[in-house]
């Protein structure tokens, strides 16, 4: 056993290794028989056949180079609140250009003009831009979409040529051309707020100095509005009702509010003593807080929040301090708010040491509850009324241990014209809206309540004032009950409410007061996965589906049409490919992104009559190419029950022979949330990398993966959590070395993080004689002491009932630790040693299990890591190649040094790893 040690210590040199082979066949006792001499010549064999590893390759094709090489693959539309109008910003090997586009005049056009902004930003900031290297990537629309703002960032101590405005209004003055000069301009020496006089020594700034612009989309005129700028951004621990009249906030864990004056003093002095603060409740004390906490429940494969600052005001010593924001959601006309308060008071608390904190060592405490324990998280749904003050406790109560989720407005999607929005050329929308309930009407609360067995969900709608509830829907499983959000259509008459109640993902429309079921809007053999868009006055459902195309892969996603009353169904987007929409609010028009992992994606622009309007970006891959890029092979072969059809995909090196054979390494991750199979084009996926090496990489589903084939596949490996997905990984990789003479079924290696992890260390112990090397990160290997929710719901807890009423909760579940002893090939574990996802105790019990078993293994604990291994993450990476290198190929990098991180490194201008 080798605990955080792990470089593997093989000579890259083949011939030596053959030298020494041959050395050691020669000095077998002659006495040992020949079947036994055979049989060490067969499994040593193993270890060596194949080519040298090819680390150069490898290295060529890491995310960060490839990402020199292509960047942008999909179009990300930014939707006006004008019009259908949307903006979005696509970078290439030219740059990054931004472009408008008006689907009702079918046209696409520059933002702007480029290399003009660039010279006037050169002019102004002094520092050197061109079109292909403008220096902002979003833009915010202001001024009823008539311009946009964004922001410059320049050295503190850059001079500052600022533009004098003209007499005339921003806009183009009766007469005036567009190619008339620019406004007389102005040089300013000082630096930014703050700053002394001229040739004064200013004090080290704490951060950049940040120039705001406004541009004018009709003059193309550009206005500097603030030198070292700062973004208005609401404080943590504020958040602002729809009408922006109230602040909520909590201190001592009790809630507060102030008003609109109180809000305005406060931004500029949090301790204005004008503020008047009016407090709500009394009764929230530590662990049954009115506060929202800095740390998110658990999830597997989450990664939990790292935010510094976040952690700042938890660790914060001030108890009279505002603490973060509480989780409330609004009424529409802000009159009143709910807010489900957890109570976590019984839960008990787990600890995680951050060995690099400083100055010394931290312990960290958290609750944490575990499947199959009395005390869990319990739910607590409540209503406030701003104007009496009064809280109204809503009378959810049903199911021992259940957990209350309000319903909410759908989130505009891809919205930010106003607010910027994620992905390319976004941010974060700072004045975007706070949640709000479902229905327009002050008096209907929607929400759902579920049984902790999960074999249980109520739909209701409550009473703000009383708290009376009304049950709608009741859906019942013998397994656990997936839902997704409710929608309301026809003007709030409607309740659109999906199940899998006919063992499929459908939709259906029931009577938004009575609970009366009107009709299914979809049926039939395909899943449907989330709702796009609901236009009342033509009564019509646009949504996303998977699986009812036939003859395509059935993870691929399409946009339909359909009427609420079930007929009309329309397919939008045809084309054996994934797609990818974003509707606009109008429910007019469309853009759409088609992408499978063997060809280019294309985006365009549709309208929601299914009628191409305008192509949009198809990504330019020469660059690839001519670096030796192949696209990965799809392939389809059969579950280990011979019927199920599996889909996956197959990396191969780019310097592929195959006159070759080639070790195999699955790439693994079981669900059952999900299927870690690539879909998509994407060519910084880091098993191409790995493949590079010398090695053929499989990614496969399994029964009971993801969530989009039918119930029954998604069902499969209900209560056996530990085994259900392996015969079918093991089931393909036997189908494609009887297909592909140029796979050796004899060198199988598996690797994967989280569940993947856990699945990994499984497989060399459910499967020892087949998979003969394991690279497991952050696994999850004792599911009984994972978070409770993921693991009752994927293996199944059992719900007692004694005689006089009461109930108790029966779990129980295989962990990897149980079959350690079978392990005989090589394992590596790795783990982060403040992980409070996947607690590192999942891979300690493992190690101290195969300890007992007197089982050699490998183990590297990452100190200061969480579940996603950060900063560290490409050492992790590099080190997976040498660990299959050294036990697939039979031989590794013996150098103390990792040269191709440390040339990235150099490349890239680091000096040094920073800690995540």
């Amino acid at each position: 056993m080798r605990l955080f040690a792990i470089r593997p210590r093989s000579p890259r040199r083949p011939l030596l290794a053959l030298v020494f082979l041959v050395c050691a066949l020669a000095s077998l006792p002659a006495a040992r028989p020949a079947a036994q001499q055979a049989q060490a010549i067969e499994v040593t064999s193993k270890v060596i056949v194949g080519a040298k590893p090819n680390y150069d390759l490898a290295s060529q094709w890491t995310a960060a180079k490839v990402g020199r090489l292509v960047f942008d693959t999909s179009v990300t539309p930014r939707w006006l609140e004008s019009g259908d109008r949307f903006w979005y910003a696509f970078q290439s090997r030219d740059g990054r250009k931004f472009y408008l586009v008006d689907p009702l005049k079918k046209t696409k056009a520059p933002l702007f003009d480029h290399a003009k902004l660039a010279a006037t930003l050169t002019s102004i900031t002094l520092q050197p831009y061109d079109a292909q290297h403008l220096p902002f990537t979003t833009v915010k629309f202001v001024k009823q979409d008539t311009a946009f703002q964004f922001d410059v960032t320049v050295p503190r101590d850059a001079q500052i040529v600022k533009p004098v405005k003209p007499a005339t209004p921003p806009l183009l003055a009766a007469g005036t051309k567009k190619d008339e000069p620019e406004p007389q301009q102005q040089q300013t020496q000082q630096g930014g707020r703050g700053q002394g006089a001229a040739g004064a020594t200013p004090a080290a700034p704490p951060r950049p100095r940040i120039l705001h612009f406004e541009y004018e989309l009709a003059s193309g005129a550009l206005d500097l509005l603030d030198d070292d700028y700062r973004e208005p951004r609401p404080p943590r621990w504020a958040q602002l009702s729809p009408d922006k009249k109230t602040v909520l906030f909590a201190r001592n864990h009790n809630l507060f509010m102030m008003d609109a004056d109180s809000w305005a003093l406060a931004q500029k002095k949090a301790d204005d003593p004008k503020i008047v603060e009016v407090q709500l409740t009394k009764d929230g004390e530590d662990h049954y807080s009115y506060a929202r906490t800095v740390q998110a429940a658990t999830q597997i494969d989450q990664q939990l929040q790292d935010d510094q600052q976040a952690q700042a005001e938890q660790e914060s010593t001030d108890k009279n301090a505002r603490v973060p924001a509480v989780t409330a959601i609004w009424a529409k006309d802000s009159r009143r708010f709910s807010i489900v308060r957890r109570d976590e008071r019984k839960v008990e608390d787990l600890w995680v040491i951050d060995s690099l904190a400083k100055p010394r060592p931290k312990l960290e405490t958290y609750r944490y509850a575990m499947p199959g324990e009395a005390n869990v998280p319990q739910s607590e749904l409540s209503v406030f009324d701003r104007e009496t003050k009064a809280m109204t406790t809503v009378k959810a109560d049903k199911f021992k241990d259940q957990t209350v989720s309000v319903a909410t407005r759908p989130a505009r999607a891809g919205a930010g014209g106003r607010g910027g929005g994620g992905g390319v050329g976004g941010g974060a929308a700072t004045d975007a809206p706070p949640p709000q309930w479902l229905s327009d009407a002050p008096d209907k609360l929607y929400f759902m309540r579920t049984s902790r067995d999960l074999k249980r969900v109520d739909v209701c709608l409550a009473t703000p004032d009383t708290g009376e509830v009304k049950v709608l829907v009741e859906e019942r499983l013998n397994t656990y009950i997936e839902t997704k959000p409710l929608r309301l259509a026809n003007d709030g008459q409607d309740l659109i409410f999906w199940s899998e109640r006919t063992g499929w993902g459908h939709f259906y429309r029931y009577d938004a007061a009575t609970g009366a079921l009107k009709n299914p809007i979809t049926s039939g053999e395909y899943v449907t996965t989330g709702i796009d868009g609901v236009d009342d006055k033509l009564k019509t459902l646009y949504f996303t589906a998977v699986g009812r195309e036939a003859a395509e892969d059935p993870y691929y996603a399409h946009v339909y049409r359909v009427n609420l009353d079930g007929t009309g169904l329309k397919l939008l987007n045809p084309g054996d490919a994934s797609h990818a929409a974003s509707l606009a609010e109008s429910n007019s028009y469309f853009v759409d992104t088609s992408s499978r992992i063997d060809t280019v994606p294309v985006s365009a622009l549709y309208d929601t009559a299914g009628t191409l309007i305008t192509k949009l970006e198809t990504p330019d891959i020469s660059a690839l190419t001519e670096a030796g890029f192949k696209f990965p092979e799809p392939f389809k072969v059969k579950a280990d029950d011979g019927i199920t059809d599996l889909y996956g995909v197959m990396f191969k090196p780019f310097d592929f022979d195959p006159a070759k054979k080639y070790p195999v390494i699955l790439y693994v991750y079981p669900g059952p949330q999900t299927e870690s199979v690539t879909k998509t084009f994407n060519p910084r996926e880091q098993n191409i990398s790995l493949a590079q090496f010398g090695f053929v990489v499989i990614e496969v589903g399994n029964r009971g993966g993801a969530p989009l084939r039918s119930k029954w596949y998604h069902n499969y490996g209900y209560g056996n959590l530990r085994d259900y997905g392996l015969a079918d990984k093991k089931a393909a990789v036997e189908q494609l070395a009887r297909r592909f003479a140029w796979l050796d079924i004899n060198r199988v290696g598996i690797w994967g993080h989280s569940g993947g992890g856990f699945m990994s260390a499984a497989a060399l112990l459910v499967y020892p004689d087949f998979f003969k090397v394991a690279f497991s990160e952050s696994g999850n290997h004792e599911n009984n002491i994972y978070n409770n929710t993921w693991s009752e719901k994927h293996d199944g807890l059992k719900e007692v009932v004694d005689k006089d009423g009461k109930v108790t909760f029966e779990y129980d579940i295989e962990t990897n630790s149980e079959i350690a002893k079978n392990l005989k090939g090589h394992l590596m574990l790795v783990h982060g040693d403040i992980d409070n996802n996947v607690h590192p105790a999942n891979t300690f019990r493992l190690v101290d299990a195969l300890i007992k078993a007197n089982k050699r293994f490998d183990m590297l604990v990452i100190p200061g890591s969480r579940h996603s291994f950060g900063a560290a993450g490409a050492y992790v990476s590099w080190l997976r190649g040498d660990y299959f290198c050294k036990w697939l190929l039979g031989q590794a990098d013996e150098s103390v040094d990792i040269p191709e991180l440390n040339r990235e490194r150099e490349q890239a201008g680091d000096k040094a790893p920073v800690r995540r």
